[in-house]
């Protein structure tokens, strides 16, 4: 028999204004359950979280929460500006017959890492949704709510949030566009999609998986009762299958990119910097020898050295305080070393994005933030329609004359990331540019840098997309040490853990893919891997084919009422040929990533 929900949720509706977000949805959260709840910006996930939270109510549905069951809510901007200290913010939300027992805020700012001792008005981003954190946890609640609990955090407490969440024994359900947090936390999804909520018993890790099964599904149910596949249908159907080939695409290029880095790296490593290199010195973008920094007495970068050649794409790693950004500012000359020297290449352009600095006129359109007076834009020495620029971008041609001010969080950082995208440029400098973004605009970002010719600095905290865009990582201990690893994150982390005298970091920073570990033996690959690494591009390409001829075949409206035979043959192929498409893809990125490892 199976258990009772401890909260459930019956066609349940809510709009704002003409906007219907979402329509008689149901949802049922069980003793422990570990959800993400997954959808583009703007289909109501924050909005269905705070019904659950009650901070507001449904236009219409029912509600049933178990009798004496504990709901914490940790909204996306948290405000703890009323309180003295974040201590302060964190014993406030104990009930009255616990305030004397403060010592659970010291427990969790002892977990968290957290000072208490700072005003919330002069702390930190990463600091308040620490303390945000601790308020939702210090009540031991039955359902956790969380809202992008990741943003500004770094990577070490985004570890420890992940083993808080496996070790929680109540219910959780997190939004997040981080996808290594989500695969690592989570063993049930909830997809917000055009109104309508799915949910399956899967971690998030098969989410592409599902969301192709569920579109398939969709167009056949269309195709059978002879109706028009919809045109968002059909998009994101497209979307899902072009971008596992863009994936497989884009793997390859990272691939060689990451064997250039190190063959950099090498050089740099073996010759004299003093030395004009010719061709190596013709590619330079910037050269830094031998630079200290220290603020006070505190020793923020000692003694680093590097080369970033034209076309590098390089992620900066380290936990927040160990001077990502001040590391940034000297490589860009916007502060000098206290000794050593940077050097910086000629006809450098630079587009600089970082979400505090920039800042968007609520009052002017969409169309005007992008292109003031006509109706083209410049980008990347093309001319492109401003509304068709903005499509790229995931916005609807409708949005194009909206004002900045009714857009959400996230389709605020995406238009922030089109204006910056647009500046001529042949070197960006990414400060933490994935915060708020939703994953279809993470995709569209990850294109976007692929696509890109020239160099990238980027500081970030999502493990996931680092893997999937940087050629190298420079890794700042935060101790003022600082070295460059060629490669992924995820070999980061490995070779991290290999060094004997960095076990304590190895600990905090131990979780490294499957892949890594399963193959950390291996000297070379087998005769099957690669014969493998052959013979699957032809044969998946094969299938490609088979599948578009199935899906132009199903779109015939009269399909199913003159031939419901073939119908039904064709729809099962169909599913069955997209599956062995899948496998064989994962199994050709799998073996090419340990390709990469072994190389």
């Amino acid at each position: 028999m199976a258990e009772a929900p401890i909260f459930a949720i019956k066609n349940v509706s809510i709009a704002f204004g003409d906007k219907k977000l979402f329509s008689q949805i149901e949802v049922n959260i069980n003793k422990g359950d570990k959800i993400c709840l997954i959808g583009r910006n703007g289909s109501g996930k924050s909005t269905l979280l705070k019904i659950i939270a009650g901070v507001i109510e449904p236009d219409e549905g029912e509600l049933f929460v178990q009798p004496g069951t504990k709901v914490a809510y940790m909204p996306q901007e948290p405000d703890l500006s009323k309180f003295g200290s974040l201590k302060e913010a964190i014993v406030a939300v104990l009930p009255n017959e616990d305030l004397n027992n403060d010592y659970k805020a010291d427990i969790w700012l002892d977990k968290l890492n957290i000072d208490g001792n700072i005003d919330p008005q002069k702390a930190s981003g990463g600091e308040c949704r620490k303390a945000a954190l601790a308020q939702a946890l210090i009540n031991e609640p039955d359902i956790l709510l969380l809202d992008e609990p990741t943003n500004h955090l770094d990577i070490k407490t985004i570890e420890i949030l992940e083993e808080i969440i496996q070790d929680f024994r109540g219910a959780v359900v997190v939004i997040s566009h981080d996808r290594m947090f989500l695969s690592h936390v989570s063993k049930v999804m909830f997809w917000l999609d055009r109104g309508n909520m799915h949910s399956v018993k899967r971690g998030f890790a098969d989410f592409e998986n599902w969301q192709e099964e569920i579109i398939t599904q969709e167009i056949n149910e269309q195709n059978r009762l002879a109706k028009k596949i919809s045109e968002e249908t059909e998009w994101l159907h497209k979307g899902v299958t072009a971008r596992r080939r863009r994936n497989m695409g884009r793997l390859r290029r990272l691939i060689e990119l990451r064997k250039e880095r190190r063959e950099q790296i090498k050089q740099i490593g073996n010759i004299n910097l003093n030395i004009d290199e010719g061709d190596f010195r013709s590619k330079l973008v910037i050269e830094a020898k031998h630079i200290f920094k220290n603020f006070g007495e505190r020793a923020i970068i000692k003694d680093f050295s590097t080369r970033i050649i034209r076309g590098n794409k390089i992620g900066i790693v380290g936990p927040n305080g160990a001077g990502k950004t001040t590391l940034v500012k000297l490589l860009t000359k916007r502060l000098e070393p206290d000794s050593g020297f940077v050097r910086i290449g000629k006809n450098l352009e630079e587009a600089y994005f970082d979400q505090n600095r920039i800042t968007l006129d609520p009052k002017k359109t969409l169309w005007q933030t992008l292109c003031d007076k006509g109706d083209h834009i410049m980008v990347q020495g093309h001319w492109r329609h401003v509304v068709a620029y903005l499509k790229d971008f995931l916005f609807k041609p409708s949005q194009a004359n909206c004002p900045v001010a009714a857009l959400s969080g996230g389709e605020k950082n995406r238009l922030m990331l089109a204006k910056t995208l647009a500046q001529p440029s042949n070197f960006l400098v990414l400060d933490e540019p994935t915060n708020d973004l939703d994953m279809d605009t993470l995709d569209l970002l990850q294109e976007v840098l692929d696509e890109y010719g020239g160099t990238i600095l980027i500081v970030s905290h999502d493990r996931d997309f680092l893997d999937r865009v940087v050629s190298s990582v420079i890794y700042m201990k935060g101790d003022g040490t600082i070295f460059e690893n060629a490669g992924s994150y995820s070999e980061l982390l490995n070779k991290i853990s290999e060094k004997n005298d960095e076990k304590t970091i190895a600990k905090n920073l131990s979780k490294t893919n499957d892949v890594t570990v399963k193959n950390k033996q291996m000297q070379k690959l087998s005769y099957n891997q690669e014969r493998l690494l052959k013979i699957l591009p032809d044969e998946i390409a094969q299938l490609e084919q088979e599948i578009n001829d199935l899906i132009a075949e199903l779109s015939d409206p009269n399909l199913y009422q003159t031939n419901p035979a073939r119908f039904d043959e064709a729809s099962t192929a169909l599913a069955e040929k997209q599956n062995s498409k899948n496998t064989k893809e994962e199994q050709w990125l799998e073996i090419e990533l340990i390709k990469e490892q072994l190389s």
